[in-house]
């Protein structure tokens, strides 16, 4: 005799959590397989998952690194402004600058990362802010 899916489905809506819990054991013994491993490849996840998830989205860096990606062709205008973000002297400018990709500032705020950025790509620089 066999058993449709409707009748498995029908029977475990009936169940109480703690016999469906036990029902999981025994199944992940029995195939050797564990559901909360499968559960995320299935596409499925818990709803105190889902909303974890959604937070995480919601929130915003609150402090980035201003990374000098390269100079681009105005290398003279990128050690300049690398100098007035930085206040680093001539020589440590250029050597930051020939060195890239380096780290200009670090735990700035978005809105002051923005602004330099915008300053490194006028003076011909690629940077990134992570």
């Amino acid at each position: 005799m066999s058993i449709t899916r409707e009748q498995i489905i029908e029977t475990i809506s009936g169940m109480s959590v703690l016999e469906l819990m036990d029902l999981v054991k025994e199944i992940e013994g029995k195939f050797g397989v564990s559901a909360a491993s499968a559960m995320p490849a299935m596409g499925f996840m818990p709803q105190q998952a889902e909303a974890q998830v959604a937070v995480e989205e919601e929130e915003e860096k609150s402090e980035y690194t201003i990374m000098l990606i390269s100079s681009g062709d105005k290398k003279i205008q990128v050690i300049k402004e690398v100098r007035a973000v930085t206040s680093l002297a001539l020589k440590d400018a250029k050597d930051l600058v020939d060195n890239a990709p380096s780290m200009i500032r670090e735990g700035v705020s978005k809105q002051e990362a923005e602004e330099i950025k915008k300053k490194m790509e006028e003076a011909g620089g690629v940077v990134e802010l992570k």
